[in-house]
């Protein structure tokens, strides 16, 4: 279908995560199999990412009129052209696996809210599924983020929402342990929005955004 880029862009949020974006050549190469998007200087993608990587056509930008969107042209190897935002024109949307929501909640409600409306909060069980929470925390709100990690005073040990004990960690130093915290309230796992995305432990009454694991289509 055909859409302006406005148009695609709200379409793509409606039903997949957003507008594709571009931070590689391998992203690139991926895309062209298909169709896509957008950037340069102070252009910026559509889920307010940053990314130095550039695609441009030669003489492109050339910020003719008000052309302040950007198309992949497909009879170019792809090659990006500033395009006006009212053209229309096929588009690529991307879908995400991790969603974070941007409700502050603690983590209890995060579980129910992840549960009724997706799968679960996130289990982070491998460095892959950590680099994915990474790509999501630059729309967090809090400068922490609840994923699906508890811990249990009575066995003494953290564990995922998904019933797996922790083997992969990425902890900030001195986190994982919470013996101390047993006689007062239970504690939960979170990560950095910022830095290194470092877990963290706090209490399951802090309002944070979460990352839920998203229903596959």
């Amino acid at each position: 279908m055909t859409k302006t880029w406005t148009e695609a862009q709200r379409y793509c949020r409606e039903n997949y995560t957003d507008l594709a974006t571009v931070n590689n050549i391998n992203d690139m190469n991926e895309l062209k199999k298909t169709v896509n998007n957008n950037q340069k200087g102070s252009w910026v993608w559509s889920d307010n990412t940053d990314s130095t990587f550039r695609y441009w056509d030669s003489g492109q930008p050339d910020n003719s009129g008000s052309d302040d969107c950007t198309a992949a042209n497909m009879n170019k190897e792809g090659k990006w052209h500033d395009v006006s935002c009212s053209d229309s024109y096929t588009f690529v949307c991307h879908d995400d696996e991790l969603m974070l929501i941007q409700k502050n909640l603690s983590w209890t409600e995060a579980v129910r809210y992840c549960r009724e409306n997706h799968v679960d909060l996130v289990s982070v069980d491998s460095q892959e599924i950590q680099l994915m929470v990474s790509e999501v925390l630059h729309q967090a709100w809090t400068a922490e983020v609840w994923l699906g990690l508890r811990h249990s005073c009575s066995v003494g040990i953290w564990f995922w929402v998904n019933g797996e004990i922790v083997c992969y960690d990425h902890w900030a130093p001195g986190n994982e342990t919470a013996e101390d915290d047993c006689e007062r309230e239970v504690r939960s796992g979170a990560v950095q929005s910022g830095g290194d995305h470092l877990w963290i432990s706090l209490p399951g009454s802090h309002k944070l955004n979460f990352i839920c694991r998203r229903k596959e289509k």
